[in-house]
């Protein structure tokens, strides 16, 4: 069963004078959302997805020192790239496609 959660309605036009604690399931948030203007859809889906994929400072720091490390590698010589017809060929190997 999925986690209810405290409901509100999501429209913002609906006048609401207090909160009511009555669980909401997923299914009644999406009917919720069908409420709203495509704009403000893209706004939730973009906060959430923000949510979802935050990371800290650092790892986003030792990503960018990986990534800085293998283009000079590319760049240098040191280490020669793979067409992408050939990953996808192998990835489709792998896959049994």
């Amino acid at each position: 069963m999925p986690a209810a959660m405290p409901w509100r309605s999501l429209n913002p036009n609906q006048k609401t004078s207090m909160l009511s604690t009555v669980p909401m399931t997923l299914d009644q948030i999406v009917e919720e959302t069908r409420q709203l203007t495509r704009e403000q859809v893209a706004e939730l889906v973009e906060r959430l997805a923000e949510d979802l994929h935050a990371s800290d400072p650092e790892t986003d720091a030792a990503w960018k020192t990986e990534v800085d490390r293998r283009v000079a590698e590319i760049q240098s010589g040191q280490v020669q790239g793979i067409p992408l017809e050939q990953s996808f060929a192998r990835i489709r190997k792998i896959a049994g496609l």
